[in-house]
């Protein structure tokens, strides 16, 4: 079960439980957001492709935490004119937790790996102090932002 969304002018692909990060969106950590821009569903084998968009499908996710990237560094540098400038830069970005997928009004969850013996904690946060800094590290995961599985990204980690 996986949909891919569209926010931020970028294209995710998201399974029920990942965590991932987006560009900055307009809400605060315990909140939930809806994506209506599912461009594609694969359900149990089954790919559904939107044109442009899935109709009847939604994302749903919650805020875990507003948060910022780690500091990229601008260097421009005009040679033999004695000229440099050095810029840093920290995107904003949007923690998210995702919920479920919906398709044709039934809502897909992660219950399927979770009986399975897949246990990944789900955050019920109201308040941004609140929210544990294991769940933050594990967002900063370049599998994660994509979509992935933590479990699945952690072993991954301790094979390689």
């Amino acid at each position: 079960m996986f949909a891919v969304i569209r926010t931020g002018g970028k294209q995710y692909r998201v399974t029920p439980n990942a965590l991932l990060k987006v560009e900055k969106l307009d809400a605060e950590a315990g909140g939930t957001v809806t994506f209506h821009d599912v461009l594609a569903v694969g359900v149990d084998g089954n790919l559904t492709v939107g044109a442009p968009t899935v109709a009847d499908a939604a994302v749903t996710a919650t805020v875990i935490a507003q948060d910022r990237l780690d500091k990229v560094i601008i260097f421009k540098k005009r040679r033999r004119q004695n000229s440099r400038r050095k810029n840093g830069h920290r995107q904003h970005v949007t923690v998210l937790r995702v919920g479920g997928i919906t398709l044709h009004g039934k809502t897909y969850t992660n219950e399927a790996s979770a009986a399975a013996g897949h246990s990944i904690p789900t955050t019920g946060h109201t308040n941004a102090d609140e929210v544990p800094p294991a769940a933050l590290d594990a967002a900063e995961s370049m599998g994660i932002v994509s979509g992935e599985d933590p479990a699945a990204v952690e072993n991954q980690e301790h094979r390689g």
